[in-house]
Formats: C-alpha cells, structure tokens, sequence
C-alpha cells in the first residue's frame, strides 16, 4: 500500500466525519454511564443497553445484507468479541465509574494501544516502533499525574486502586475484541451480521451475569434513566461500532485508534461541567502530557 496516500486518509471527508463522530459520542457516553450508576446495579444497566443494541442492529444488518446468517467460524469470532468487548470490558468500565469520575476513566481508557500493540505483535505480526515506546511512556506520565490529583481529590472513601484494577481489566477485554475483529477471518464475515450477533450473544452473558451477581432483573422506571439506555444503546453502540471497526478496516488499528486521544478531551469538558471535576495544576500537566504521549506513539505505529 503506498504509505504516502494511506498517511493522508484522514483527510477524506468520509473517514473524518466517522473519526469525530465516534469520539464525540464515546466522550458522551462515559457521563451516561455515570448518571446511570445509582439506579440500578451496573450488571443489569449493560444488559439492557445490549438487549436494545442487538435488536437495532439485527434490523440494520437485515436491511444491510438480506440475512442474519453465519458460518461456524463466523459465530466463535462473535462469541470470543461477545464475551471479551460486551461482557468483560463493558462490565469492568461501569464499575470502574463508581470509583473514579468519568473523565479519569476516559482517559485511563485511552491507554487502550498499549496492549493492542502488544497482542498485535504477538497475534498479527504488527511492528512497535521505537516511537511507539517513547510515546508510551510520556503518556505513562500524564496519567500518573491525572490518578495522582484523582486520589487526593477523591473522599477518603473511595477506592482508587480498585478503579484501577477495573479500568486495566476493561482496557486488556477491549484490547483482545479489537484484535479479534481484525483477523482474517472477522473481516471475511460481513461487519454488521458480526456485529448483530456478537451484540447478543453478549446480552445473553451479561444477563447470566447480572442474575449471578445482582439477583432477578432490575428496571428502573425512571423516563431519564430509561433515556439513557437508548442514548448508549442506538447512538453509543449501534451508531459508533461499526463506524470505528469500519475504520478499522480502512486505517488500521493504530491510525483508528487516534479518536482515543480526543474521547478523554470531550469527556473531561463533560465532567468538568456537571461533576466538578477540577483542574489542578497536576490534572493539567498529566492531561497534556497523556495527549502529546497518546500522539506521539499513535504516530509512530505501523500497520503492516
């Protein structure tokens, strides 16, 4: 491919309205989620967001493709995306958020390349660049600062370690679901179809889930929790995933991968206007070196 023409890709208008788009609405979302958390138990919230995400997108793949099937290979790369984007990551994150405010945990989630590097690597043969390395580590920084305001601006109450924990577990699930859906064999598969049915059988795992951990089925009747359960169901999945695994396709993973610098940016302007989040000296300096770190190895990868 010549390198020239696919480092200018982002400038055709398809693929930066689709680039924008996406990080708009994920630096929504996490606020979402937030407001969502003390309503019912975050197990139960990510089932009904996926219930109405697979239906909507079952319609869209239908009217898209004319059938809903698979082969067999087809449905073990929508289990393996199911279980590790829709069940592991979505799980991790929410719980994440009762520890940590949205805007931290967006950019904590905008480390998501470092393990995508590494499993790539390992899994696809993708080059890591020395760049790659030192971009890394200047981000490394950034969010060391970022927890560092986070812990002393948190009530003695909260956990910020376990955050931590969830944000890593979540950001290794996401990882493995991109890797997954980059190989061979998923880009074979039409991306909606994939999309319909690893979108359900997710459903189905986070209602095992939710009922193992939380008890029987929990429905608020709240119009504004309700409300945002559509918004992260038709515009934060149905819309977005397949816009982002689209630029996937055309990009690659690294290059796709840049909206994960402007996602913590829209989500922490959100978090600054309606949960308080200050920006203190540390907050500043660790969100501008997490920027210039996350560009800076974003830069540097190379897609073979």
């Amino acid at each position: 491919m010549n390198l020239h023409r696919r480092a200018h890709v982002l400038l055709r208008p398809g693929v930066a309205v689709s680039f924008l788009l996406v990080a708009l609405i994920w630096g929504s979302t996490w606020f979402v989620i937030k407001d969502q958390l003390a309503a019912a138990p975050p197990s139960w919230s990510i089932t009904w967001r996926f219930v109405i995400a697979t239906v909507a997108m079952a319609v869209l793949a239908w009217r898209a493709e004319g059938t809903l099937r698979m082969s067999r290979e087809g449905h073990l790369i929508a289990l393996g995306i199911a279980f590790t984007q829709f069940v592991c990551n979505f799980n991790f994150f929410y719980r994440a958020e009762l520890h940590l405010t949205s805007g931290i945990v967006a950019v904590l989630f905008a480390m998501l390349m470092v393990p995508n590097a590494v499993l790539g690597r390992v899994m696809l043969g993708s080059e890591i660049t020395a760049r790659f390395v030192l971009g890394t580590g200047i981000a490394l920084g950034g969010i060391a600062l970022l927890l560092a305001h986070e812990s002393m601006a948190m009530p003695s109450s909260a956990s910020i370690g376990l955050g931590l924990a969830f944000v890593v577990g979540g950001i290794v699930s996401a990882s493995i679901a991109n890797v997954l859906q980059a190989t061979k064999a998923a880009q074979s598969t039409p991306m909606l179809v994939m999309l319909a049915w690893a979108m359900g059988w997710g459903a189905l795992g986070d209602a095992i889930f939710a009922f193992a951990v939380s008890g029987p089925p929990v429905a608020p009747v709240s119009m504004r929790y309700w409300g945002g359960i559509a918004y992260l169901a038709i515009i934060g999945s149905v819309v977005t995933f397949p816009l982002y695994f689209k630029l996937i396709r055309e990009l690659g993973p690294g290059r796709a991968a840049y909206n994960g610098v402007l996602v913590p940016v829209v989500a922490m302007a959100i978090s600054t206007v309606f949960e308080g989040f200050r920006w203190s000296g540390l907050a500043i300096g660790g969100a501008v070196l997490a920027m210039i770190g996350l560009v800076v190895a974003l830069r540097g990868r190379v897609e073979g």
